[in-house]
């Protein structure tokens, strides 16, 4: 049974997994979290208090796919969005561990952060991603994701797509 979970102490061993799994396949993005895991946690807490944040950022959410204790993918959900974030960034992001792609999981995934957005009271979000990436195209129009245009990215040397997906 796959759900989403808010991060917690009770998932350490399963991100620590995860994590790995990341790792030993070249992709180092959850190395630094896994090396401060309660720090991890504690970050995550203060991004959802908008209070707490730097002048820029926005307050997000982060939810955990879990199967029967395994960890498959994360997601953040950010709550509102800057005119930066509607051009490249979005309301969501997401990944699936490397030992899990291909199988169905990014969609589930971002069609249950679609429910949590959508009881939220986000009725469409932004979801952007690199030209090339083709999974997460699949992903995104998979969830009803709408085209909204192709553009330069203002950080990178690559052309990105901006989506619209619809919550309700």
């Amino acid at each position: 049974m796959l759900k989403l979970e808010a991060p917690s102490a009770d998932l350490r061993a399963a991100f620590l997994d995860m994590a790995a799994d990341f790792a030993s396949h070249g992709e180092s993005r959850y190395v630094p979290a896994s090396q401060d895991f309660e720090g991890f946690l504690r970050r995550i807490a203060s991004d959802e208090q908008e209070r707490m944040l730097p002048p820029g950022r926005v307050p997000g959410s982060q939810f955990w796919l879990v199967s029967d204790g395994r960890l498959l993918g994360c997601s953040r959900l950010r709550h509102w969005l800057t005119s930066e974030l509607t051009y490249e960034g979005g309301h969501v992001g997401y990944d699936i561990r490397p030992s899990a792609r291909g199988r169905g999981f990014g969609t589930t995934l971002l069609s249950l952060t679609k429910q949590r957005a959508a009881a939220m009271g986000i009725a469409r979000l932004r979801v952007t991603c690199d030209v090339d990436n083709r999974a997460s195209i699949r992903v995104i129009e998979k969830n009803a994701g709408i085209l909204d245009a192709v553009v330069p990215s203002r950080t990178r040397d690559k052309m990105i797509c901006q989506y619209w997906v619809e919550t309700g």
